[in-house]
């Protein structure tokens, strides 16, 4: 996870990384409003326990992935791929084995489809952002059918009345799903 952004109400109140988002929000005085924590880049809710000492909760985010199998100073992950004989058969035959196959075949596929991933992720991002901050915000339909549809001026024209701090946020996170020029 890379960065976070708090809110409480309208009002972004920390944006960083986990642990710098955590450790603010635990010297942030408390007046009864919730906080909501967001991943950057997912726009998923994210919670933080924040009991204990600083060095308690940046211990738990450390560990708040459990190790998997792999080699992970290499960034390497172990997981289960399952395929038919044929395709095992035809991987055991190209040089370097399955994995480096699977590898090269992955980063063919992802130069190849020309950044509709990460349009398909900025949208999904930002429509989970909006669902939680906006979803009652003037306009909200119109500005997913406006993200969706690639129509940055209608979703910036829809958004302007927003809080500020959500629409400034959501226009970060939905910026990578339209289509600038080069």
């Amino acid at each position: 996870m890379n960065s976070v952004s708090a809110f409480q109400g309208n009002r972004k109140i920390a944006s960083g990384t986990p642990a710098e988002v955590a450790l603010t929000l635990k010297r942030l005085d408390d007046n009864g409003e919730a906080v909501l924590i967001f991943d950057d880049a997912t726009g998923r809710q994210i919670e933080f326990d924040l009991r204990g000492t600083d060095a308690e909760i940046l211990a738990r985010l450390d560990n708040s992935e459990p190790r998997k199998p792999g080699r992970p100073k290499l960034g390497v992950t172990a997981r289960e791929v399952t395929l038919l004989p044929r395709h095992w058969d035809w991987l055991a035959a190209q040089p370097g084995g399955a994995s480096v196959t699977l590898r090269k075949l992955v980063d063919a596929a992802r130069t190849a489809n020309g950044g509709r991933e990460a349009k398909r992720q900025a949208q999904e991002a930002a429509d989970r952002f909006m669902l939680a901050m906006a979803g009652n915000q003037p306009h909200y339909e119109e500005v997913t059918r406006a993200l969706y549809g690639g129509n940055y001026q209608r979703f910036a024209e829809l958004t302007e009345d927003w809080p500020r701090d959500i629409r400034d946020h959501v226009r970060a996170l939905a910026d990578p799903a339209f289509d600038w020029p080069d």
